[in-house]
């Protein structure tokens, strides 16, 4: 389980996190939607020790994560795969090799083990038989394939996923939304996408979180989310440029 409470988190006079608190229980997908820099990709940082909380707490699996010392934080990574937004692949290195990367850190497998998990993982993702290419020989949606697969080579407890779908079209959209709840519902893994599409959105996640002015301002089911009365809520899922003040100034339509 993953647990963020009243986390705060300014950069010099910005007050990007006010309040932050965001329970993510085991086996859920968890989405946070938001504005554009209100900070969800911030949050979801201090889960991986990337940034740590002015104050507040940040807890993954009863450790809590500004407390660890390195070693037990590259533990924990360990078990949380990241999906970056442009996938941050390593352009002169072959995708087997980007894939593989983690698994060689690690340490664990041998060279024909990592050939065997890397050959795995990237048939999860439907790119069998890539190995051998690189990433400039890809289109943008494979290669945020590849980024999956490279997270899941590692098997990890929990995913990550930071805008997967941004900047593609809808068709490669769907195939990652897909492929999301595939890791989901094959591997077990829990996850957090953070994601400006509502249609994605809608279609991965079991919960949705609003992050707005600092603090989540609504969380629940899709259908808890579809139906929010919350004028704020509203304007974002609906797409509308102007918000209804009437409505904010009362908190409820």
């Amino acid at each position: 389980m993953i647990r963020l409470v009243d986390v705060h988190k300014a950069f010099g006079p910005k007050q990007v996190l006010n309040g932050f608190t965001l329970d993510v229980l085991e086996g859920e997908t968890m989405v946070i939607i938001g504005y554009s820099g209100t900070g969800k990709s911030v949050a979801i940082k201090h889960i991986v020790g990337l940034l740590e909380p002015d104050s507040g707490e940040v807890w993954v699996d009863d450790l809590e994560v500004p407390r660890l010392p390195r070693r037990e934080l590259y533990k924990l990574r360990a078990r949380i795969g990241y999906v970056f937004q442009f996938a941050a692949l390593f352009d002169s290195l072959t995708i087997g090799d980007n894939v593989a990367m983690g698994l060689r850190k690690q340490g664990e497998l041998t060279e024909r083990e990592i050939a065997e998990r890397v050959a795995q993982s990237l048939d999860l993702v439907d790119l069998p038989g890539v190995e051998g290419k690189f990433p400039a020989e890809l289109s943008g949606g494979m290669r945020k394939r590849v980024g999956i697969a490279r997270s899941i080579a590692l098997r990890p407890k929990y995913m990550l996923y930071d805008e997967p779908t941004t900047g593609l079209d809808p068709v490669t959209s769907a195939v990652i939304d897909d492929l999301m709840v595939r890791m989901r519902d094959k591997l077990g893994v829990t996850s957090i996408v953070i994601t400006h599409d509502m249609r994605s959105a809608y279609t991965v996640g079991t919960r949705i979180a609003m992050l707005y002015q600092g603090k989540v301002r609504q969380v629940g089911t899709v259908t808890e989310i579809q139906q929010s009365r919350d004028p704020v809520v509203r304007q974002f899922i609906e797409g509308r440029a102007e918000l209804d003040t009437d409505a904010l100034l009362v908190g409820r339509t």
